[in-house]
């Protein structure tokens, strides 16, 4: 059976990875996009397990909440992805110092 520490330790390898990937790669904006969603994914199955170890669905709840925020947050980001990308013809983080005003 699959105990409550099997999630836990999972979630805290997404999570190690998804930093790990933050900080390794800090050229490409796409992939510190895909690591910040898979942070946001660890955390949501920890959530989940506690709610469902503890027989209490707002966890599960807080999880809706937190993934209709993500689905903004990547929207959003793609959006300014492409703009980068048409006015700079690049989406390299380092080219994001030319935009100060």
């Amino acid at each position: 059976m699959i105990s409550l520490s099997h999630y836990l330790v999972l979630g805290a390898i997404l999570f190690s990875i998804s930093v790990i990937g933050i900080f390794l790669n800090r050229k490409n904006l796409i992939v510190i996009l895909m690591a910040i969603e898979l942070m946001l994914l660890a955390v949501n199955m920890n959530f989940v397990a506690f709610s469902h170890f503890l027989g209490d669905l707002s966890g599960q709840l807080f999880v809706f909440f937190i993934l209709t925020v993500a689905a903004a947050e990547s929207a959003i980001g793609l959006a300014i992805l492409v703009v980068l990308f048409r006015n700079m013809n690049s989406i390299n983080v380092e080219d994001l110092d030319q935009l100060k005003g």
